[in-house]
Order: structure tokens, then sequence, then C-alpha cells
């Protein structure tokens, strides 16, 4: 009678810790969906010559999913190619990123930024830095202080020339390897416009604001050369501080040879 009260007992427990071992494992699994699908907050930085249009596909699947996107446009490229005039410099870039993020009220921002982009958002931490929670560096220049882009730039002849010209912005190069799809290039060639010297040509101001960022991912693109972006790429690795990402099969305008992939890296990196 004893031993039968005694095993019914220990079986009652046992049945009560495994829906306790079960409940508990529910809850931690609703709680990672629930962490995985709240509404994220992304401002993405084009390169040079681009616009915010160059993140259209990128934007409709994080927005989809019920993401918040902005993809300012910064002055004088794309739909502002009209305000292009030898005042626009890299403060005026800076200013265009700053001022989202400040009249947005936006916080716990991941801030991206592609190519050039890596300039004005470097520059644009030192202001905003702790409105954002992390960064994706997507096959993007790092400065650091006291650099000027058109030191590193691909085409700093070019920038060069303009700048001796007093021409307002530098002329968009033709037949560049920067996308594997030909719908993409298409789509590229037809909206790129000139980008502004002066921003080639102002020294950054920086004092390590990037590097306090809470997460920071590197993403590189080796199908595009770029030592600069292999520099990076390499100081990142060595930087425990950093994850690092590389893409072998897509161009450097990633966002819009592989949209898919990139919203999904950047949902994971943010």
């Amino acid at each position: 009678m004893t031993q039968r009260n005694i095993t019914r007992r220990s079986m009652i427990g046992t049945g009560a810790l495994g829906v306790g071992m079960v409940a508990l494992a529910s809850r931690e699994v609703v709680s990672e969906a629930r962490a995985q699908s709240a509404p994220k907050t992304f401002v993405l930085i084009s390169g040079a010559s681009l616009g915010g249009w160059c993140w259209r596909h990128v934007s409709d699947l994080l927005e989809k999913k019920g993401h918040k996107v902005f993809s300012p446009t910064l002055t004088g490229l794309g739909e502002r190619s009209h305000l292009l005039s030898k005042e626009v410099n890299l403060d005026t870039h800076i200013a265009d990123i700053v001022n989202v993020i400040k009249w947005e009220n936006l916080n716990d921002v991941c801030l991206v930024a592609h190519s050039y982009g890596g300039w004005p958002a470097s520059g644009a931490l030192e202001q905003i830095g702790s409105n954002v929670s992390s960064i994706v560096w997507l096959d993007a220049f790092k400065p650091e202080n006291g650099q000027k882009a058109v030191d590193f730039a691909p085409r700093s002849n070019a920038v060069l020339a303009s700048a001796e010209r007093g021409e307002p912005g530098v002329p968009v190069p033709k037949g560049s390897p920067v996308i594997v799809n030909a719908d993409g290039l298409a789509w590229f060639e037809s909206k790129t416009t000139a980008h502004p010297t002066g921003a080639y040509l102002q020294p950054i101001k920086l004092s390590g604001a990037l590097g306090k960022v809470a997460k920071k991912t590197y993403v590189r693109i080796p199908r595009f050369p770029n030592p600069a972006f292999d520099k990076a790429l390499a100081d990142c690795k060595a930087d425990k501080t950093w994850n690092t990402i590389e893409n072998t099969t897509s161009g450097h305008m990633v966002m819009m040879d592989a949209p898919e992939w990139l919203a999904e890296t950047l949902l994971q990196a943010s």
C-alpha cells in the first residue's frame, strides 16, 4: 500500500516536471520567435552615383515582414540630382543621414552603409551613435580620421580631373563590373548620376564612435576587386567585436543581384 502510494506520487511528480519542462521550452520558442519577428528599423545608405532607389527590392522585402526602412538619397544624387553643386561635400552627406534619424525620431537603428556610403555613415555616427544599435558595412569603406575618399576611390584620377575643371560632379563610369544580373545592370545604368566632387575631397573627422556600436558586421563581395575593402575585411576579422560575411556569387551591387539574401542577412545582423 505504502509502496504503491510512493510510486503514484513519484509518477505524478515526474509528470508535472515533464509538463513544466514542455511549457518552459514552449515559452522559450515563443520568446525567440517574437524576438526574431519584432519590428526593426533600418537606415540604408547608398554608394557613389546611387540613390535610395537602389534599395527598392530589399526595402520591399523588409517592409513586408513588418520592419521600418529608410533609404535616404544623399544630396546631389538620384531624385535629388537637381541639387548637385560645388558646395555639396562630405559634411552635406553626413547631415543627410543625421537629419533623417533626428527628424524621424529613430532609435535602436541598424545603419547599413554600401561602398562610398561608409564615409558619410562613419561621420554620422559621431552625432547619432547613441541612436544606432547595429551597423552593417556592405562592401563599404571604413575610413580613419583625417582621410579623404579621393585617396581610396577606384577612379581617383577622374575625381581629380573633375575638381581641376571645376565640375560639381564626377561622371558615372561605363562598363563597371558591379552587377552580375543583366536586368539589374540595365536598371543601374538608367538611374545612376554624377557623384558630387566635393564629397571626395573633404577630410573626414572621426573620434571612434563607429567602434562603440554594440553589434557590427562587415560584408565583403570579393568578385568586386578593391584593396580598401580587402583591408577593411582583414581588419574586421582581426577584431573580435566585428562579425564578417563573404558573398562570393554576387556583384558589388548585391542589393540588386541578391535582394533576398541581403534582406535575410540584414535581419540576422541587426
